[in-house]
């Protein structure tokens, strides 16, 4: 699916389906109203549906189980499904092997087969580790992804990008293993901070910038989004849909990260390297503002005017990002990888590009700069 049309209904529980040649899966959307969590006590049928059965270990962290690890125990329970749930600690500095080894001693002490499944409640960290443990155990099995962030259900859940930390940097051990599986739920961000749902819009704003131009002028029409009581039920619906249909059509044009899917990496690199000293994770924000202020400082527009780059002040101070840039956090740092396309929505998507013309095929002489907020 290009993620420039769309054609689900504002408010139908949807499904975007991810294509592979090896492991295709689906994306179901739930309905925005209702308490938090209604749809978890289907979620074990849909497994069913889907070929599981058996065992299923649920990991999540105590903050997340108590609002929805009973429903969703209860929904595996009556598919038939023998379940148990093994808590881990909450936050990025347990994203580490030795929490997928705990994990590991969970699937043993269940016994986990083949034939069993792992399934991940709770954000990004979580989803991420979940992910690499089912990669491992067993050399694979089956694991689903049921994101309980705004982050995750945007981004992390989707595409089969799996792993954990290194004291050296971010992401630095992991697997591409794509789930059986990802389980959307917009009533479970009722619970969510409103810090990580701010957080987590700029990976949206990134969707709307370098895909689809449609989300990018819905979030200007919208500018004091902050938390999910700000949002319209509908209006949540459409964000979580077209962001699904835009990480799945890249990942279905490529699924290892060879070229084209390294566009969504914009602004992360300087991002994570600021997470580093910040131990934020709002920092791939400041990311995107900071490319597009060194990339457009002396670019023309299309009518030849100077482009302004985006106004942002850093909350982190002068020194914060001069003492992150040594500590990159991608093992390609390769600032092309990632750079601003022309215009809203537009990133120029052909594998065309040569020697110099910047990656994806983009056209640094002539970068458009666009204001998050309208004027």
């Amino acid at each position: 699916m290009d993620p420039i049309s769309s054609t689900a209904a504002p408010m139908d529980p949807c499904l975007i389906p991810v294509k592979l040649p090896h492991g295709s899966y689906d994306i179901l959307i739930q309905s925005p109203e209702g308490s938090g969590g209604h749809s978890l006590i289907q979620l074990g049928s849909q497994l069913q549906a889907r070929g599981l059965s058996g065992k299923a270990l649920v990991v999540s962290h105590p903050g997340i189980a108590k609002h929805f690890g009973e429903k969703l125990m209860q929904g595996l329970q009556q598919a038939g499904f023998a379940a148990r749930l093994f808590l881990l600690p909450a936050g990025e500095r347990y994203k580490t092997l030795r929490s997928v080894a705990k994990i590991y001693d969970a699937a043993l002490s269940f016994g986990l087969e083949r034939s069993s499944t792992l399934v991940a409640l709770g954000g990004g960290v979580i989803g991420d580790m979940v992910g690499f443990a089912a990669a491992t155990w067993l050399r694979g099995i089956p694991f689903v992804q049921v994101p309980t962030s705004l982050l995750a259900m945007v981004d992390a859940a989707i595409g089969g990008k799996t792993g954990v930390n290194h004291p050296g940097g971010k992401n630095l051990i992991g697997a591409f293993y794509q789930p059986r599986l990802v389980w959307i739920d917009p009533t479970l961000l009722q619970t969510l901070p409103r810090r990580e749902f701010t957080s987590a819009l700029a990976e949206v704003i990134k969707y709307g910038v370098i895909q689809a131009a449609d989300l990018f002028e819905f979030l200007q029409d919208r500018p004091r989004l902050r938390r999910y009581a700000d949002f319209a039920p509908a209006d949540l619906h459409y964000l979580l849909r077209r962001c699904a249909e835009c990480k799945a059509w890249v990942v279905q044009q490529d699924e290892r990260e060879g070229g084209l899917r390294a566009i969504l990496n914009y602004g992360h690199t300087l991002g994570h390297a600021l997470e580093t000293v910040s131990c934020r994770g709002d920092r791939p924000s400041l990311g995107l503002v900071e490319w597009h202020r060194s990339r457009t400082a002396a670019a023309p527009d299309r009518e030849g005017r100077a482009a302004q780059p985006l106004a942002c002040r850093d909350p982190l101070g002068g020194g914060a990002a001069g003492a992150a840039g040594g500590q990159k956090s991608q093992a390609r740092a390769d600032p092309l990888r990632s750079a601003p396309p022309h215009r809203p929505g537009r990133a120029d998507r052909s594998s065309r590009a040569g020697r110099g013309a910047g990656c994806f095929g983009l056209d640094y002489s002539n970068l458009w700069n666009p204001r998050i907020r309208k004027t």
